[in-house]
């Protein structure tokens, strides 16, 4: 595996730690006497839990990047990287990197839901790779082309280390000349 992109875990972590705290809070107070009650809060507030872990979830599944020797893989989707035009791997590479406010509003336009009048293609922009129908709010990406002329949008956490190990996949080792 050339290059793996790490998902972040700290809002997972904290709001289970939170969920955690809560509950045994709760608990000293109520458990010997109210052990239904107790269960029941337990239940409701892991009913607000749930919505708060389903974005890092969707991330994970989603846009979990790896390179490997002969493969992209992205989320659900999988793409040789013999697919792939070196080219635009490049042009994005030496692209100016967008700022904070900049990533925000690509995210923001970023829609490719699988309803018709919605996906990317519909509208010219490029298809986003993974399965995802948008791109994470605050989350980079990059646009890739395919050998066909296809563009392919990666939402990515690591612009540079993404490009830099689909460059370095991409060129032939001396070995294999």
């Amino acid at each position: 595996m050339r290059y793996t992109e790490k998902t972040p875990k700290t809002w997972s972590t904290i709001c289970i730690a939170a969920y955690a705290a809560g509950v045994a809070y709760m608990g000293v107070g109520t458990i010997p006497d109210e052990f239904g009650l107790w269960l029941g809060m337990c239940a409701l507030f892991l009913l607000l839990l749930l919505p708060c872990l389903a974005v890092p979830f969707s991330k994970f599944v989603y846009h979990r990047i790896q390179v490997d020797e002969t493969t992209l893989r992205v989320g659900r989707e999988r793409i040789p990287l013999t697919a792939l035009d070196p080219a635009s791997v490049q042009a994005s590479a030496q692209a100016t990197h967008p700022t904070l406010p900049q990533q925000y509003a690509a995210s923001l336009n970023a829609l490719d839901a699988p309803v018709p009048g919605l996906r990317a293609t519909d509208h010219g922009d490029p298809r986003l790779v993974g399965g995802g129908w948008s791109v994470p709010m605050g989350m980079d990406s990059v646009v890739l082309r395919t050998h066909r002329g296809e563009p392919l949008r990666i939402a990515t956490r690591d612009r540079t280390a993404l490009l830099t190990a689909l460059a370095q996949a991409m060129t032939p080792s001396p070995e294999h000349r």
